[in-house]
């Protein structure tokens, strides 16, 4: 009979067969924070470290879908690729908000419905050769895992300077992709966590540099409309899908859903446009990793694709998160949480904490301190992608935290008036 010592490391470290697998940035810290009696929707408690905007009502905004009615036919499963007509639907908002006048157009061939954002990631990396891609840093938290599972391709970290605002051009990346040998390029835009955003003539260049040398764009546009630096008389919105020539040939591929931009993070409903060659390998991929997404869901989410309830939308997106944005940051740049930048577009601020003092000077203590005060922030290490943890130095961005403003401006207003109590005495002290 074994003895209770060994059962206990079964049990708590380790499972015949299986590996341990990690939790993303978010899920730790919520973690951390449940075994401190946190629930969610807790009003006591203050989610700095939530990925979601806040899903109420905004003036001006269209009204909230509160039901989902379910017809017989969406009991059965829902194609792999999603619904014909939402994957039009689709299509055709792509074609009116970016490509008016193009000669090539999307079509439901270029559209791939899935179940969330990590899905439709999850189904490009599956689809990928064995070829070189590359990656920011830092950059989001769960591009770590998924680029480590998959064996086919060879991952490649291109680290971005904060004391030069995380610039990168189309130079540079033309450089990347001819001395490295970079086949496809992974990146969210605007970039979680800091803000910054490839936009306009740039992003057309990056773009161009894809097209001419055949490196492939895998783009995370999920804050594509949470931009603080749009152009006087356009939309606040921005998309490399405004810069493709030839829809099919382009090497291009863009994920987007209504996580953040609609604000529904609870429907799952999310999609991948591309050439149709490479709709077809997701599509594929996605028979064998998760079946497709939901139907009832899937066709409840055409009316919230029609172009005048997109504005609306995103126009009242721009007004509310844009005031929360400028004075969250304010108020922690006056407690010495200083930004390489201030955000270009998401909802977070990507704080410099080692201007404080210790421990709130190295993100996991300034984590575990801020929790005390029922306030969850994320530690910027977990935004160093580090597949298989084959760098074993300390985290460059160990004096970071991300926190998000996509809570309520109440919610916000309580986190940094705890902050400043916690920060102000030891400053001062």
């Amino acid at each position: 009979m074994p003895s209770s010592a060994s059962v206990r490391r079964v049990s708590e470290d380790s499972f015949p067969a299986f590996r341990t697998v990690p939790r993303t940035g978010v899920i730790y810290v919520t973690t951390e924070a449940m075994r401190r009696g946190y629930k969610g929707g807790d009003p006591d408690w203050c989610n700095l470290g939530q990925g979601q905007p806040e899903t109420d009502e905004l003036p001006g905004a269209p009204p909230r879908v509160g039901q989902v009615t379910v017809d017989m036919n969406d009991l059965e499963y829902a194609p792999v690729a999603g619904l014909w007509e939402v994957r039009e639907t689709i299509a055709s908002l792509y074609n009116r908000l970016y490509r008016r006048g193009l000669p090539s157009q999307y079509s439901a061939e270029n559209v791939a419905l899935s179940g969330g954002g990590r899905t439709a990631l999850t189904r490009a990396a599956a689809s990928l050769g064995s070829v070189n891609l590359g990656h920011f840093l830092p950059d989001y938290t769960a591009y770590e895992e998924l680029l480590d599972v998959f064996k086919a391709f060879t991952s490649i970290p291109i680290l971005l300077e904060g004391e030069r605002g995380y610039a990168f051009t189309h130079e540079d990346l033309r450089r990347e992709v001819q001395g490295r040998g970079l086949s496809a390029l992974l990146f969210s835009n605007p970039c979680n966590p800091t803000g910054k955003l490839v936009q306009g003539e740039e992003l057309a260049r990056w773009v161009g540099v894809a097209r001419e040398l055949e490196c492939t764009l895998l783009i995370d546009e999920f804050y594509s409309h949470y931009i603080w630096t749009g152009r006087p008389g356009q939309l606040p919105i921005e998309s490399a899908a405004r810069y493709v020539e030839d829809v099919n040939r382009d090497p291009v591929v863009l994920f987007d859903g209504l996580t953040k931009n609609w604000r529904y993070p609870g429907w799952r409903m999310t999609w991948t446009v591309g050439p149709r060659q490479v709709i077809e390998a997701v599509s594929s991929a996605g028979s064998f990793l998760d079946g497709g997404g939901s139907r009832p869901l899937q066709r409840a989410a055409i009316p919230l694709l029609e172009e005048e309830l997109v504005v609306k939308e995103t126009l009242a997106i721009h007004r509310h998160f844009r005031d929360k944005r400028d004075r969250f940051h304010s108020r922690l740049e006056r407690l010495g949480i200083r930004t390489d930048r201030p955000p270009d577009g998401t909802f977070y601020i990507w704080g410099n904490v080692s201007g404080l003092p210790a421990p709130l000077n190295d993100g996991m203590g300034f984590f575990r301190a801020a929790l005390e005060q029922k306030i969850i922030a994320v530690p910027g290490e977990f935004f160093d992608v580090n597949p298989g943890k084959r760098r074993a130095r300390p985290s460059r961005f160990r004096n970071y935290v991300r926190l998000s403003f996509g809570p309520s401006q109440d919610v916000l207003e309580k986190a940094v008036d705890r902050l400043e109590a916690l920060i102000l005495p030891r400053t001062t002290g």
